[in-house]
Protein backbone atom coordinates (compact mmCIF):
# COMPACT_ATOMS: atom_id res chain seq x y z
CA UNK A 1 0.00 0.00 0.00
CA UNK A 2 3.06 2.22 0.92
CA UNK A 3 4.49 1.96 -2.46
CA UNK A 4 1.06 2.78 -4.23
CA UNK A 5 0.10 5.80 -2.66
CA UNK A 6 3.26 7.64 -4.48
CA UNK A 7 1.94 6.48 -7.50
CA UNK A 8 -1.93 7.96 -6.83
CA UNK A 9 0.05 11.39 -5.69
CA UNK A 10 1.08 11.53 -9.20
CA UNK A 11 -1.86 10.32 -10.84
CA UNK A 12 -3.64 13.12 -8.57
CA UNK A 13 -1.50 15.91 -10.07
CA UNK A 14 -0.87 15.27 -13.46
CA UNK A 15 -4.66 15.35 -13.58
CA UNK A 16 -5.15 18.78 -11.68
CA UNK A 17 -2.12 19.79 -14.00
CA UNK A 18 -3.01 18.74 -17.42
CA UNK A 19 -6.79 18.85 -17.00
CA UNK A 20 -8.37 21.74 -19.74
CA UNK A 21 -11.67 21.70 -17.63
CA UNK A 22 -10.91 23.22 -13.96
CA UNK A 23 -12.25 24.08 -11.22
CA UNK A 24 -10.99 27.54 -10.90
CA UNK A 25 -8.12 29.01 -13.54
CA UNK A 26 -5.51 28.91 -10.80
CA UNK A 27 -5.02 25.15 -11.11
CA UNK A 28 -3.19 25.11 -13.84
CA UNK A 29 0.16 27.09 -13.58
CA UNK A 30 -0.03 30.22 -16.25
CA UNK A 31 -3.66 29.74 -17.18
CA UNK A 32 -4.31 32.79 -14.97
CA UNK A 33 -1.83 34.83 -16.77
CA UNK A 34 -4.39 35.75 -19.75
CA UNK A 35 -6.30 37.26 -16.71
CA UNK A 36 -5.58 40.91 -15.67
CA UNK A 37 -4.23 40.30 -12.13
CA UNK A 38 -5.18 37.09 -12.59
CA UNK A 39 -8.39 37.22 -11.60
CA UNK A 40 -11.27 36.39 -13.90
CA UNK A 41 -14.86 38.61 -14.36
CA UNK A 42 -16.26 38.41 -10.62
CA UNK A 43 -20.30 38.18 -10.24
CA UNK A 44 -20.83 35.46 -13.04
CA UNK A 45 -23.43 33.13 -11.75
CA UNK A 46 -21.76 30.07 -12.95
CA UNK A 47 -23.60 27.37 -11.13
CA UNK A 48 -23.42 25.28 -14.48
CA UNK A 49 -20.92 26.55 -16.83
CA UNK A 50 -17.25 25.10 -16.95
CA UNK A 51 -13.71 26.49 -16.89
CA UNK A 52 -11.62 26.02 -19.73
CA UNK A 53 -7.71 27.02 -19.91
CA UNK A 54 -7.45 26.63 -23.60
CA UNK A 55 -4.64 24.29 -24.18
CA UNK A 56 -2.31 23.91 -27.48
CA UNK A 57 0.80 22.28 -28.18
CA UNK A 58 1.31 22.09 -24.18
CA UNK A 59 0.59 25.16 -23.16
CA UNK A 60 -1.73 27.02 -21.77
CA UNK A 61 -3.16 30.05 -24.55
CA UNK A 62 -5.98 31.77 -22.74
CA UNK A 63 -9.02 30.61 -20.70
CA UNK A 64 -13.01 29.91 -21.83
CA UNK A 65 -16.07 30.32 -19.46
CA UNK A 66 -18.34 27.65 -21.41
CA UNK A 67 -22.03 26.81 -21.07
CA UNK A 68 -21.82 23.36 -22.15
CA UNK A 69 -26.09 23.77 -22.09
CA UNK A 70 -26.00 26.55 -24.53
CA UNK A 71 -23.10 24.80 -26.32
CA UNK A 72 -21.39 28.17 -26.75
CA UNK A 73 -19.13 30.59 -24.48
CA UNK A 74 -19.70 32.81 -22.19
CA UNK A 75 -16.83 34.34 -22.71
CA UNK A 76 -12.93 34.32 -23.80
CA UNK A 77 -10.25 35.98 -22.08
CA UNK A 78 -6.90 36.68 -23.37
CA UNK A 79 -3.33 39.08 -23.91
CA UNK A 80 -3.39 40.78 -26.80
CA UNK A 81 -0.13 40.39 -28.86
CA UNK A 82 0.88 42.97 -31.03
CA UNK A 83 0.22 41.68 -34.59
CA UNK A 84 0.08 42.65 -38.64
CA UNK A 85 -3.25 41.39 -38.10
CA UNK A 86 -2.93 39.17 -41.39
CA UNK A 87 -5.96 36.46 -41.25
CA UNK A 88 -4.74 32.46 -41.12
CA UNK A 89 -7.58 30.56 -42.25
CA UNK A 90 -5.77 27.46 -42.71
CA UNK A 91 -5.78 25.80 -38.85
CA UNK A 92 -8.17 22.77 -38.65
CA UNK A 93 -11.10 23.24 -36.27
CA UNK A 94 -10.60 21.66 -32.71
CA UNK A 95 -12.53 20.73 -30.02
CA UNK A 96 -12.05 20.28 -26.00
CA UNK A 97 -11.93 16.44 -24.93
CA UNK A 98 -12.09 17.37 -21.07
CA UNK A 99 -15.77 18.40 -21.25
CA UNK A 100 -16.70 14.88 -22.23
CA UNK A 101 -13.97 13.08 -20.57
CA UNK A 102 -11.18 13.57 -17.97
CA UNK A 103 -7.93 11.23 -19.82
CA UNK A 104 -5.59 12.76 -22.50
CA UNK A 105 -3.56 15.24 -22.13
CA UNK A 106 -5.21 18.40 -21.52
CA UNK A 107 -5.04 19.97 -25.08
CA UNK A 108 -7.58 21.06 -27.60
CA UNK A 109 -7.63 18.56 -30.31
CA UNK A 110 -8.61 18.72 -33.91
CA UNK A 111 -12.62 17.09 -35.03
CA UNK A 112 -12.36 13.03 -35.87
CA UNK A 113 -13.49 12.17 -39.05
CA UNK A 114 -16.66 10.11 -39.13
CA UNK A 115 -19.00 9.89 -36.42
CA UNK A 116 -16.79 9.50 -33.61
CA UNK A 117 -17.93 13.09 -33.12
CA UNK A 118 -21.17 11.84 -31.52
CA UNK A 119 -19.16 11.00 -27.89
CA UNK A 120 -18.88 14.60 -27.29
CA UNK A 121 -21.71 16.27 -28.63
CA UNK A 122 -23.62 16.16 -26.32
CA UNK A 123 -21.40 19.02 -24.34
CA UNK A 124 -20.74 21.13 -27.23
CA UNK A 125 -20.88 22.56 -30.62
CA UNK A 126 -19.73 20.31 -33.26
CA UNK A 127 -18.79 21.26 -36.88
CA UNK A 128 -21.94 19.75 -38.24
CA UNK A 129 -24.22 22.09 -36.19
CA UNK A 130 -22.61 24.80 -38.46
CA UNK A 131 -22.46 22.86 -41.80
CA UNK A 132 -25.90 23.89 -43.01
CA UNK A 133 -26.52 27.46 -41.47
CA UNK A 134 -26.79 30.09 -44.22
CA UNK A 135 -27.46 33.21 -41.65
CA UNK A 136 -24.68 32.53 -39.29
CA UNK A 137 -20.72 31.99 -39.17
CA UNK A 138 -18.77 30.76 -36.47
CA UNK A 139 -17.40 34.09 -35.01
CA UNK A 140 -14.38 33.89 -33.15
CA UNK A 141 -14.45 35.58 -29.69
CA UNK A 142 -10.91 35.57 -29.27
CA UNK A 143 -9.67 36.27 -33.10
CA UNK A 144 -7.00 34.90 -34.56
CA UNK A 145 -5.65 38.53 -35.54
CA UNK A 146 -5.00 39.64 -32.03
CA UNK A 147 -2.56 36.38 -31.76
CA UNK A 148 0.69 36.82 -33.01
CA UNK A 149 2.39 32.99 -33.05
CA UNK A 150 1.49 30.22 -35.63
CA UNK A 151 0.25 27.84 -32.07
CA UNK A 152 -1.64 31.19 -30.42
CA UNK A 153 -3.20 31.83 -33.65
CA UNK A 154 -4.76 27.83 -33.99
CA UNK A 155 -5.51 27.54 -30.84
CA UNK A 156 -8.53 30.46 -31.29
CA UNK A 157 -9.89 27.60 -33.77
CA UNK A 158 -11.95 25.91 -31.40
CA UNK A 159 -15.75 25.84 -31.84
CA UNK A 160 -15.42 26.63 -27.75
CA UNK A 161 -14.00 29.64 -28.90
CA UNK A 162 -17.04 30.72 -31.45
CA UNK A 163 -20.66 31.88 -31.16
CA UNK A 164 -23.06 31.61 -34.34
CA UNK A 165 -22.46 35.24 -35.81
CA UNK A 166 -24.54 36.92 -38.05
CA UNK A 167 -22.28 36.78 -41.23
CA UNK A 168 -22.81 40.51 -42.19
CA UNK A 169 -22.04 41.17 -38.52
CA UNK A 170 -19.51 39.30 -38.19
CA UNK A 171 -17.57 40.89 -41.85
CA UNK A 172 -18.97 44.23 -41.29
CA UNK A 173 -19.04 46.10 -37.74
CA UNK A 174 -17.16 43.58 -36.02
CA UNK A 175 -14.04 42.67 -37.86
CA UNK A 176 -13.86 46.52 -38.09
CA UNK A 177 -13.97 46.68 -34.40
CA UNK A 178 -11.75 43.72 -33.85
CA UNK A 179 -8.85 45.60 -36.43
CA UNK A 180 -9.67 48.94 -34.85
CA UNK A 181 -8.86 47.87 -31.46
CA UNK A 182 -5.76 45.67 -32.67
CA UNK A 183 -3.92 48.91 -34.45
CA UNK A 184 -4.92 51.07 -31.01
CA UNK A 185 -3.62 48.65 -28.95
CA UNK A 186 -0.55 48.14 -31.00
CA UNK A 187 0.17 51.82 -30.96
CA UNK A 188 -0.66 52.92 -27.66
CA UNK A 189 -0.42 50.35 -25.29
CA UNK A 190 3.27 50.11 -23.81
CA UNK A 191 2.77 46.81 -21.73
CA UNK A 192 -0.24 43.29 -21.79
CA UNK A 193 -3.50 44.46 -23.33
CA UNK A 194 -5.96 42.12 -21.55
CA UNK A 195 -8.96 41.67 -23.29
CA UNK A 196 -12.34 39.66 -22.39
CA UNK A 197 -14.79 39.25 -25.28
CA UNK A 198 -18.77 37.84 -24.70
CA UNK A 199 -22.13 37.47 -25.18
CA UNK A 200 -25.73 37.75 -24.23
CA UNK A 201 -28.29 35.54 -24.97
CA UNK A 202 -32.32 35.45 -25.26
CA UNK A 203 -33.07 31.58 -26.11
CA UNK A 204 -32.77 31.64 -29.63
CA UNK A 205 -31.14 28.40 -31.26
CA UNK A 206 -29.52 26.58 -34.01
CA UNK A 207 -31.65 23.67 -34.39
CA UNK A 208 -30.68 19.94 -35.68
CA UNK A 209 -32.10 16.85 -36.09
CA UNK A 210 -34.99 18.96 -34.33
CA UNK A 211 -33.07 19.35 -31.40
CA UNK A 212 -31.86 23.01 -30.13
CA UNK A 213 -28.00 22.40 -30.38
CA UNK A 214 -26.50 26.14 -30.22
CA UNK A 215 -27.72 29.37 -28.66
CA UNK A 216 -27.46 32.39 -30.60
CA UNK A 217 -26.11 35.57 -28.98
CA UNK A 218 -28.44 38.79 -28.92
CA UNK A 219 -25.80 41.37 -27.89
CA UNK A 220 -21.93 40.60 -28.48
CA UNK A 221 -19.37 42.90 -26.46
CA UNK A 222 -15.88 43.39 -25.49
CA UNK A 223 -13.67 45.07 -22.82
CA UNK A 224 -9.83 45.60 -22.76
CA UNK A 225 -7.72 46.93 -20.05
CA UNK A 226 -4.28 48.51 -20.63
CA UNK A 227 -2.77 49.90 -17.58
CA UNK A 228 0.46 50.80 -19.62
CA UNK A 229 -0.49 53.20 -22.07
CA UNK A 230 1.54 55.97 -23.86
CA UNK A 231 0.06 59.26 -22.18
CA UNK A 232 1.55 61.70 -24.85
CA UNK A 233 -1.55 59.85 -27.19
CA UNK A 234 -3.92 61.88 -28.85
CA UNK A 235 -6.64 62.84 -26.80
CA UNK A 236 -9.78 61.10 -28.31
CA UNK A 237 -7.42 57.83 -27.89
CA UNK A 238 -6.22 59.01 -24.49
CA UNK A 239 -9.30 58.90 -22.63
CA UNK A 240 -10.00 55.12 -23.91
CA UNK A 241 -7.20 53.71 -21.53
CA UNK A 242 -6.73 52.14 -19.80
CA UNK A 243 -9.95 50.28 -20.31
CA UNK A 244 -12.88 50.91 -22.32
CA UNK A 245 -15.40 48.65 -23.78
CA UNK A 246 -17.80 47.88 -27.26
CA UNK A 247 -21.67 46.55 -26.92
CA UNK A 248 -23.16 45.67 -30.38
CA UNK A 249 -26.11 43.76 -31.57
CA UNK A 250 -25.62 40.20 -33.29
CA UNK A 251 -27.88 41.39 -36.10
CA UNK A 252 -27.86 41.93 -40.03
CA UNK A 253 -29.11 44.99 -39.81
CA UNK A 254 -28.82 48.16 -36.99
CA UNK A 255 -25.89 46.18 -35.84
CA UNK A 256 -23.35 49.08 -35.02
CA UNK A 257 -20.22 48.37 -32.60
CA UNK A 258 -21.26 51.10 -29.86
CA UNK A 259 -17.53 52.58 -27.61
CA UNK A 260 -18.54 53.20 -23.21
CA UNK A 261 -16.89 53.09 -20.91
CA UNK A 262 -16.40 49.54 -18.99
CA UNK A 263 -18.70 50.55 -15.87
CA UNK A 264 -21.20 51.51 -18.48
CA UNK A 265 -21.61 47.91 -20.24
CA UNK A 266 -21.15 46.12 -17.09
CA UNK A 267 -24.41 48.31 -16.31
CA UNK A 268 -26.05 46.75 -19.31
CA UNK A 269 -24.72 43.30 -18.46
CA UNK A 270 -26.40 43.52 -15.35
CA UNK A 271 -29.91 43.30 -17.08
CA UNK A 272 -29.27 41.01 -20.04
CA UNK A 273 -27.03 38.38 -18.52
CA UNK A 274 -26.92 35.83 -15.40
CA UNK A 275 -24.96 37.88 -13.15
CA UNK A 276 -25.11 39.66 -9.52
CA UNK A 277 -24.38 43.11 -8.93
CA UNK A 278 -21.28 42.56 -8.10
CA UNK A 279 -20.27 42.33 -11.72
CA UNK A 280 -16.89 43.27 -12.41
CA UNK A 281 -15.15 42.83 -15.29
CA UNK A 282 -11.77 43.46 -14.54
CA UNK A 283 -9.89 43.54 -11.10
CA UNK A 284 -10.14 47.05 -9.54
CA UNK A 285 -11.66 48.46 -12.58
CA UNK A 286 -8.71 48.47 -14.26
CA UNK A 287 -6.96 50.38 -11.73
CA UNK A 288 -3.24 50.39 -12.09
CA UNK A 289 -1.74 49.03 -8.83
CA UNK A 290 -0.47 52.74 -7.32
CA UNK A 291 3.45 52.60 -7.28
CA UNK A 292 4.89 53.02 -3.55
CA UNK A 293 5.61 56.22 -1.95
CA UNK A 294 9.23 57.43 -2.09
CA UNK A 295 9.93 56.78 1.75
CA UNK A 296 9.04 53.02 1.35
CA UNK A 297 10.71 52.28 -1.41
CA UNK A 298 13.76 51.05 0.06
CA UNK A 299 11.96 48.89 2.58
CA UNK A 300 11.78 46.00 -0.09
Amino acid sequence: MKMLMPLVFALIFNFLTSATVVQDFNHVERCKDSLYMGTPPRGIIETKLKKICQRYADKPRYVTLYDPQKRIPVYSAYTFKKTEGDRRVDYPWMYEPQLAETDGNGNMLPFPTGYLHMKFEDSQAVLDDYSDVVLYERGHLNPDQHQSTPHDRAATYTLTNVVPEIREFNIGPWREYEERIRVRLNNFCRGTAYIVTGVTTRGNMIRRNNQDRVAIPEDVWSAYCCTDYDHNSPHDVRIRFPSHAVLAKNAKEGNSVHEMPVQELENFLKNHMDVDQNLQIFYDNCISPSPLPLYLQHTI
